[in-house]
């Protein structure tokens, strides 16, 4: 009965203070304010199998926010002489010991880590070195391909990030065009991956699908009020603070809402062409 992981238990038989599941070969409690109030002996029920604060196996029917072998973003609610205690959803916190702390944690703030199962404990431990369980590349991905990302790191390049929480790439600053955080959980997309097989992650589509999906925006935008206070002069900045785009999207997006008659532009504003 792995530590860390789902399991789908019987119940076995009641007691005062719950039920005890069994896979066949082992027997486990779950404590009596988890039990479902419909359940019988004989059903079988989906469990969460952790060590408890007393060092005991326990089933809860409780789902952590990360188990075993997943990479996440969880925050400190305390430091102790001993490491780091990170809320993971439980009654018991997940600890980070010093040595598996790139940086001496801070109560309050949110890291990436990679929860592992220490074998000398048989108890669910973090650890914020999540590089070396990362690879730089994967033969199944495909530039455009929609990716699940989670913000790790910031470098001088930009954020590293998890992808499909188990491959690493990297979001180029000059490609963000909001906020970011780490420990933020985004969409992303494949924008390149180079022969060395580190992959470049954008934060917004591409190409063609990229200025598509924007077009309706910022349309939108200058419909509510009939201009736009930005145009073919304003900078980058700029457009980037109120539309959260490059200025090469924005002038995309403008070429083909005038071509199909829908605007007309000026240096600094965009206005809804006149009918007739």
């Amino acid at each position: 009965m792995e530590i860390g992981k789902n399991h789908v238990l019987k119940v076995a038989r009641e007691v005062d203070f719950g039920l005890y599941l069994t896979n066949g070969e082992e027997d486990i409690l779950l404590p009596m304010k988890y039990v479902p109030s419909d359940t019988n002996i004989g059903d079988d029920i989906e469990v969460f199998v952790y060590v408890d604060s007393l060092g005991r196996p326990i089933a809860v029917t409780a789902q952590p926010f990360a188990k075993v072998g997943d990479i996440a973003s969880l925050e400190v609610k305390q430091v102790s002489s001993v490491g780091a205690f990170m809320d993971i959803g439980l009654e018991k916190d997940l600890m980070v010991p010093f040595k598996e702390q790139g940086q001496r944690m801070e109560t309050g703030r949110k890291y990436v880590v990679k929860v592992l199962l220490d074998f000398k404990t048989n108890r669910m431990i973090g650890t914020t070195k999540i590089g070396p369980f990362l690879s730089a590349h994967e033969d199944e991905l495909e530039e455009g391909e929609q990716v699940k990302i989670l913000i790790w790191q910031e470098t001088t390049l930009g954020y590293k990030v998890v992808i499909n929480n188990k491959y690493q790439g990297l979001v180029f600053h000059n490609e963000i065009f909001d906020h970011v955080e780490i420990g933020d959980e985004r969409s992303g997309y494949v924008k390149a991956i180079r022969e060395d097989g580190k992959i470049d992650i954008s934060l917004q589509k591409q190409g063609y699908e990229a200025v598509k999906d924007m077009s309706q925006v910022v349309l939108d935008k200058i419909k509510t009020t009939g201009s736009l206070a930005l145009g073919d002069k304003s900078s980058p900045e700029e457009i980037k603070y109120k539309l959260g785009m490059s200025k090469k999207n924005f002038k995309k997006i403008l070429g083909g809402l005038y071509k199909s008659g829908q605007v007309e532009i000026f240096d600094h504003e965009v206005r809804l062409k006149a009918e007739g």
